[in-house]
Formats: C-alpha cells, structure tokens, sequence
C-alpha cells in the first residue's frame, strides 16, 4: 500500500483532521502523483456535511487535483514520471459501453466511479485530493499544459470542465450573446471562457458589489438582477444563458431573457423544483437544458484552450489548516473565486 497523509473529515461536518491514508499499490495502468495544488468545490462541502444524502466516513475529498506524475505503472503508456497532470471529477469507468467509446465517461453506463466518497468496481472506498499523492488510472488523469501553472489550473478540472461544455455544446463564440447567471467558482470561469471563445459575455449577479470584477473577467455588461425593471429590460436579448446558481430563481422570468431558439443551460443543483409554462419554451422555440461535468477528452481540450488563451482560475491560496474556516466563507460568498489548497501544508 502507498501511505500519504490527508485531510480527512471523520465524520458528517466534523472539522478536518491531518491523517496518513493508505492508496492501493500501483496496477499495470496506474500513475501515482504527488498532488501540488487542490481546489475547493461547493459540492465538496455539500458531501463532507451530508446535504446529499448519506456519505462515507471517514472522507478525503477534493476532485480538482493538480500535480506532477511520481510513478507509473507497468503498462502505462500515456504519461512518464514529471509530467504534469490533473485529476477531475471521475477515476473510473467501464470503458467498453458506448458512452466511455465517445469519451463521456461521465455517462459509463455501469456507473463511474468518483474521485471520492465513492467506491470502486473492487469495493474499495475511494479518496479524494485534499492530500499528497493519489493513485488513479492513466486514463483519468489529463495532462496540464505548460502554459498553466498549476495552482490555477486546478479548478479547471471541476468548475472549468463544467462550463465548458455547456458553452462547447450550445455553440457559444463570435455573434453569440452569452449571459452567465452568478459570478462565484463556475460563474467566473464561464465568462472568462465565453469572452475568449469570442461571445459577447453579461453578467446577471443580484447586486454591482462585483461589477468590476466582471468586466475584468471578460464580460462587456454587468446587470444587478436586483434593481427594479432590469430583467424586464433585458427581455429576448440572449442567446444562451449559463446559470450557475443553486438558487430557487424564477425559471419562468429567465427563459424570457433568451431570444427564439436560445437556451439557458444549468450547472447548479437548487433545492427545488424549476417552475415555468409550456408556452415559455415552445413560442420561442426556447431550450431549458442541464448540463453534467464533461468526459476526459473535452476536459484535455479545455485544459489546452485555456493553456492558449492565459486562462486560469481566479484563486486564494490557502494552507491546510485553513480549510474549515474555508468552506464556511464558500457557503458565505465570500471567496474571490476559487479556494485552493496547497497540499504540502498538510502535516500527519
């Protein structure tokens, strides 16, 4: 077994503890890598205090993993030791039914298996990246491009992967305006990916405190959802709509700011039910559409469009012991956008 230590929560919001975990030895397919970096995701806060359902305990979480390839395994083919890699939401799959063949693993119909809180095909509990080394398959692990540091580039392989593929999928680019509901951990890297593809990116946030931010992202407006009159003003004037908030937010008045044949696509998860008419979608042949994470090779095209680009997650650095008060500033908003954990801070 490979001993590393971690942050472990011991039980369902419990504070962090600094522990040493075990990782299965490597298989023929295996990379280890020593993680540099891990990002902090809402729906890690979400898992670690039981608002999803039952979890596993005790838990390693982090599914945005930045880091460099220590050692590989017999039959791998795909990286050396040095290379720089990332790990995301997935670190396994069946690989053989159709969706794993098209590269939307995310979709493996025997179920993939999550970076942690999660188990394997072997019944092993997996483990996540708030740690110093990690065990996946080399099929789950993407290369980092030089032109990211890693630090940055952590977040891209949770918040990044998921706004892009709603922006790849509804052809955001030149002509198209985009609106991004929300300017927090997804919110910010969906304008800062809109703009580059080339759209004409606003931001719709409840009030201007982030104003400035937004227009330094990328966007060419910022509307405060929160002033009287702006959504009505702002009536048939999109064409896709990103909402990354998991407010209950009133489906109905939002559909209305697409123009015929726009889509608003959804990566938050509310608490409750959408609410709107029939005739809000199919007079304007208007899409209301969700959106999942992406499979490895959009997740690899991303990274390389961001490498491109000068694209990285906006982030504060943080240390280990610094996690908890974290994740209560992420619940409070108050996070400019992505909390990320220098993992040699972690002391077992």
């Amino acid at each position: 077994m490979i001993s590393t230590p971690a942050l472990v929560a011991p039980s369902a919001g419990a504070a962090f503890e600094a522990r040493t975990v075990e990782h299965r030895d490597l298989r023929d397919d295996d990379v280890l890598i020593d993680i540099k970096f891990a990002g902090i995701c809402h729906s890690d806060i979400h898992q670690v205090r039981e608002e999803w359902g039952s979890a596993h305990f005790p838990m390693v979480p982090g599914h945005e993993i930045a880091g460099i390839v220590s050692a590989v395994g017999d039959g791998v083919t795909k990286y050396k030791v040095g290379d720089r890699v990332g790990v995301g939401c997935m670190v396994d799959s069946c690989g053989e039914c159709e969706f794993c063949k098209d590269g939307e693993e995310q979709f493996c119909s025997k179920g993939a298996v999550m970076t942690y809180n999660g188990k394997g095909y072997d019944g092993e509990p997996t483990k996540g990246g708030y740690a110093q080394q990690v065990v996946v398959s080399e099929r789950f692990a993407v290369g980092i491009p030089d032109g990211i540091e890693l630090d940055v580039a952590a977040p891209l392989l949770c918040a990044g992967i998921t706004v892009w593929s709603p922006l790849k999928r509804w052809g955001a680019g030149p002509g198209k305006k985009v609106a991004v509901i929300g300017l927090g951990g997804l919110g910010h890297m969906a304008v800062k990916l809109a703009a580059a593809m080339g759209a004409e990116v606003s931001v719709l946030s409840r009030s201007d405190a982030k104003k400035d931010d937004g227009l330094a992202l990328g966007a060419t407006a910022y509307h405060a959802t929160g002033d009287e009159g702006v959504l009505k003003s702002l009536k048939g004037t999109f064409d896709i709509i990103i909402n990354t908030v998991s407010a209950d937010l009133p489906m109905q008045t939002y559909i209305g700011l697409l123009r015929p044949l726009g889509v608003i696509a959804n990566v938050g998860l509310p608490a409750g039910n959408y609410d709107f008419a029939p005739g809000a979608v199919v007079g304007g042949s208007r899409v209301v559409a969700g959106s999942n994470i992406g499979g490895i090779p959009a997740t690899a095209e991303m990274l390389a469009f961001c490498a491109e680009h000068g694209i990285g997650a906006t982030i504060e650095k943080i240390s280990a012991d610094e996690v908890d008060a974290a994740y209560d500033r992420v619940v409070a908003g108050d996070v400019r956008y992505r909390f990320v954990i220098d993992t040699a801070t972690i002391n077992a």
